[in-house]
């Protein structure tokens, strides 16, 4: 596996493998790599012909107060499994490889009707970050495709539309969701929770579950569902952030008719906050009018 740090290195790799005609997937990462992160190469792996991966972890999604400085880098450990995993290059560029003039950002993109919501409104500047750094990435590698996890549903949404707003030649891939075999999401920050918050953290997508069957059961009276949810998750040890239900394609509310849902929802607990979501298909003609 070759290991790169500057641009100027990568685009020369890159440039060989496309002479010879070769597909390239990429999936960009901040490092200290999970089974979820390693779901991510395998689904690249299977779909191109050559693998990159980058590690960086990125100053500007970080808010006030966030964990930059103590977000783990597990650098050897994380070479070791994308060896394992038959990644061809791993780019690791530096702060100043990637923001040559800083990371208080001269130029920035965003994606206004995604950007506040959600996640976006606990954490403010966010995703204006994630998607500058994606797509300054983006145009680094240029690949033929990306893959990102399903499991930050709102990020998929923010790059998807990203892309396709400035028309770049890539296809964004979203890969499943890697589950702990109690059913909790695989986060970096998945670290942070004690013995104990472990045993209570997998009740974040046992609501989503519950909420999900409910709907699938034909109940649409989506205020309802959500406040039982935000109760559910309260009452099981989290303090939750939001629980909504929305529209899978573009995350605005769901209403009348619409088939395609996503259900998204966050929670504190102790240290870390989690991130979950569940996608589901209502029959037609999907959501009913509240009695």
């Amino acid at each position: 596996m070759i290991e790169l740090n500057t641009i100027e290195a990568l685009r020369k790799q890159v440039a060989e493998w496309r002479q010879a005609g070769e597909c390239i997937g990429f999936v960009p990462t901040m490092g200290n790599l999970h089974g979820g992160h390693l779901s991510l190469v395998d689904e690249a792996r299977a779909r191109s012909d050559r693998v990159i991966v980058s590690i960086f972890v990125n100053p500007t999604q970080f808010t006030p107060g966030e964990d930059f400085e103590a977000y783990p880098r597990t650098w050897e450990a994380d070479c070791a499994a994308l060896r394992e995993h038959n990644s061809d290059l791993v780019f690791a560029p530096s702060v100043e490889e990637i923001y040559p003039d800083g990371p208080a950002l001269r130029t920035r993109v965003e994606v206004p009707a995604l950007n506040d919501i959600l996640c976006g409104a606990s954490r403010p500047g966010h995703f204006t970050g994630v998607a500058t750094v994606v797509a300054k990435l983006l145009n680094i590698v240029q690949p033929d495709l990306a893959v990102f996890g399903l499991k930050d549903y709102q990020q998929l949404m923010v790059i998807r539309h990203m892309v396709r707003d400035l028309s770049l030649p890539v296809e964004i891939v979203g890969g499943p969701v890697a589950r702990e075999p109690s059913g909790l999401a695989m986060s970096s920050r998945n670290a942070y929770l004690t013995d104990a918050e472990r045993e209570v953290a997998p009740a974040l997508y046992a609501t989503l579950c519950v909420i999900a069957e409910q709907l699938k059961a034909g109940e649409h009276n989506l205020e309802r569902l959500t406040a039982a949810g935000m109760k559910a998750i309260s009452q099981a040890g989290m303090k939750p952030d939001y629980l909504e239900i929305r529209r899978a394609v573009d995350l605005m509310p769901a209403g009348v008719g619409d088939t395609e849902l996503v259900i998204p929802a966050a929670a504190y607990l102790g240290r870390a906050r989690l991130i979950d979501n569940i996608r589901l298909t209502l029959p037609a003609p999907g959501l009913q009018a509240s009695a």
